[in-house]
């Protein structure tokens, strides 16, 4: 029997359309997954900061400890601001992927990269030199918590930004495969956000 050529065109074709629902569904999912992890980290910091809020609540004052000061606002604050400015450079990376120019591509998920090891550094050397530790009774011990915490999720969105800047060197971003960009960019966006509420809690309010 005789196949038509117009016959193998068609089945052609309806394997490369098969193959795009395929990727969309398997893109689609696999951000879904990265929103549901985001909202159980949410549900744990929630948790931590509730915990705060009732200790705080029930203390006489605070810091608790005689003699002991919450830390200064100017370094903390000049850190944050380096980690806001971060979600913009985290911007343009997705941007630069989704129009698929891997020279941007590179050039800002380094620099996001770079603004977040320096925030850890910053912090590394707020915890070296902020005169109390987790002894200092419960208000040391809630922000070492915190704070500590965050930190961990600072390093895991590092990683995955080394990952995406792997990737982007290896020519394995485009404009049609940036899953990893996005997804790595909705973590960081939490990050972000959730320091902002951090450092809103423990050094204004």
């Amino acid at each position: 029997m005789t196949t038509l050529p117009g016959s193998q065109t068609g089945e052609h074709l309806d394997h490369i359309s098969l193959g795009e629902q395929d990727a969309a569904a398997a893109r689609s999912n696999m951000l879904l997954a990265v929103k549901l992890g985001i909202l159980s980290e949410v549900m744990l910091f929630g948790a931590l900061f509730a915990a705060y809020f009732v200790i705080r609540s029930e203390s006489p004052g605070w810091p608790p400890v005689a003699g002991l000061e919450r830390p200064a606002l100017l370094l903390p604050g000049l850190n944050m601001l380096l980690l806001v400015a971060s979600s913009g450079t985290m911007q343009w990376t997705v941007r630069s992927a989704r129009s698929g120019d891997q020279s941007r591509i590179a050039r800002w998920i380094r620099l996001t990269l770079l603004l977040g090891a320096i925030f850890i550094i910053i912090q590394g050397y707020e915890f070296a030199t902020s005169g109390f530790g987790l002894d200092a009774g419960t208000f040391g011990s809630t922000f070492y918590v915190l704070t500590g915490f965050h930190a961990a999720h600072v390093l895991a969105g590092l990683g995955l930004m080394a990952i995406v800047a792997r990737r982007a060197r290896r020519g394995l971003v485009s404009a049609k495969h940036h899953t990893v960009v996005e997804a790595t960019s909705y973590y960081w966006y939490f990050v972000v956000a959730a320091g902002v509420f951090l450092f809103s809690t423990l050094y204004v309010l």
